[in-house]
């Protein structure tokens, strides 16, 4: 692989040339004193990008938007969204730019915390260090979890106060994403009117990601059906694992299926279908149980701006949009209901008849006795190893969860396999916190160390056992902001 020096960085322009009321051309903020805190040194490898120059300062500044190529053509992204159900016609990129399509032209360089655009809304387009350094962390888990998700490639503190409660160090996250279309690019199209801006930003999310759409007899109706399976496979994945997204606006849903904004998210520990922990998510909206119905809603709100292209027929579009609509929950319950199997080490095969009961049984269990859900399926494995007293110990009830595995154990569940998709380590929510205190006051050490641990989710390493624990009892109950 040929490595990026200053002269061969490619920024593509395909979303500003294409989708030009969509964009604005803006210019980063200037930090007053850039230093690179963190930089992703695989993922710039797998760019193209050489670490090493990232390192210079014509590298730091590609990371923070301030020296680009000469081609580069850096907008802010109008959207629209529907923010706790209620609908925003825009919104965009206040704090943020797109900096372009990287060479392999399936992936955006984008930043945050890079200066106020025209969609900033009275916000001051900054972004602190504790935050940005979260989506780092979160981010990276969620790929080693294997979990679809945008990726962060660096975090540079900009020298600049930040206010916020308190005066804050400031940051930009350098971030790549697969595109940063979003549910609330169509419902931005949709509003405008044009019909025209709707078909191209279409026929752009077709091309970018669902190129197997084109291929269909009505390729805007395959377009939405190709999002719904997607995210259908994806909230899956955030439930088997224990992942809050915590702020499912329709403008943080992506069109390629990836995981984005990783603001007030966090990781469950006791299992409990209620769990909120954004601080502004008081009546539990995204709260954890919702996640699957709230990402129907969303679909729904994307179906709702296709309708032009579905069909000239107000009706039959809307007819269409339901078919297709009613694919996700039997593709979400699919998703659901085999990785759950994978996560109990049983085959694809089992009888659902044999397995329903036992579900039925376990989740009502769990959250009765406030069990960890990550600690669960780690001590079920040992379990099936011969070893139960690490999950009664879980239980409140320890002579009925007895039970229950004497009944488990005897389908042979194989305790390998399990082991391959229950992570042991996950970016504990204490941890975090505790990494990203020490970092805001200057010392990156427990940071860099809960990165490196979360990057190899499944394979227990000695010496790291408090990476495995829950959070202490004093930690108390845990709230998480927006980060703006």
């Amino acid at each position: 692989m040929s490595i990026a020096s200053p002269t061969t960085v490619v920024l593509g322009t395909r979303y500003a040339r294409e989708l030009p009321e969509m964009a604005v051309a803006w210019q980063a903020a200037e930090p007053p004193e850039p230093r690179l805190l963190v930089l992703n040194d695989r993922l710039a490898t797998e760019l193209g990008l050489g670490p090493d120059w990232l390192r210079t300062p014509d590298g730091v500044g590609l990371l923070t938007g301030t020296r680009l190529p000469a081609e580069a053509e850096p907008v802010a992204q109008a959207y629209a969204g529907h923010q706790f159900g209620g609908f925003v016609p825009r919104l965009g990129d206040g704090r943020a730019l797109l900096l372009g399509e990287l060479a392999d032209g399936r992936r955006d360089l984008h930043l945050k915390g890079s200066g106020r655009t025209p969609f900033a809304r009275g916000g001051d387009g900054l972004a602190a260090v504790a935050p940005m350094l979260r989506e780092y962390v979160i981010s990276e888990a969620m790929h080693a979890l294997g979990i679809p998700t945008t990726r962060s490639l660096a975090v540079v503190a900009t020298g600049r106060q930040v206010q916020r409660e308190t005066p804050l160090p400031g940051a930009v996250l350098a971030r790549v994403a697969a595109s940063h279309l979003r549910v609330g690019s169509f419902q931005y199209a949709r509003a405008t009117g044009d019909t025209g801006l709707l078909c191209r930003l279409a026929d752009h999310a077709i091309g970018r990601h669902h190129p197997q759409a084109a291929q269909g007899q009505r390729p805007y109706l395959a377009l939405f059906e190709a999002v719904v399976a997607a995210q259908a496979a994806l909230v899956a994945r955030w439930m088997l694992t224990g992942f809050v997204h915590g702020v499912m606006n329709t403008d943080n849903m992506t069109i390629s299926g990836e995981t984005i904004d990783y603001g007030p998210c966090a990781f469950l520990e006791a299992f409990d279908p209620a769990t909120v922990y954004s601080s502004i998510d008081h009546a539990g909206r995204y709260a954890y149980g919702n996640q699957p119905v709230v990402a129907e809603w969303n679909l729904a709100r994307l179906a709702e701006s296709l309708l032009p292209l579905l069909h000239d027929d107000q009706e039959q579009a809307v007819e269409l949009a339901t078919q297709a609509l009613n694919g996700y929950r039997p593709q979400y319950a699919q998703a659901w209901s085999q990785g759950l199997l994978t996560k109990l080490g049983l085959p694809a095969d089992t009888d659902d008849a044999t397995v329903s009961p036992l579900v039925d049984e376990l989740l009502p269990s769990l959250q009765e006795s406030r069990a960890d859900f990550t600690t669960f399926f780690r001590a079920l494995a040992e379990a099936a190893r011969g070893d139960i007293d690490p999950v009664r110990r879980l239980f409140l009830d320890p002579e009925a969860i007895e039970a229950w595995l004497t009944r488990w154990r005897a389908l042979r569940p194989d305790p390998e396999a399990m082991d391959r998709v229950s992570p042991l380590y996950i970016p504990r929510n204490h941890l975090v916190e505790e990494a990203l205190t020490a970092a805001t006051e200057g010392d990156l050490d427990p940071f860099s160390r809960l990165v490196d641990v979360v990057r190899q989710p499944f394979t227990q390493r000695p010496g790291l056992e408090r990476y495995a624990a829950p959070a202490p009892p004093d930690f108390g109950a845990y709230r998480t902001f927006c980060g703006t």
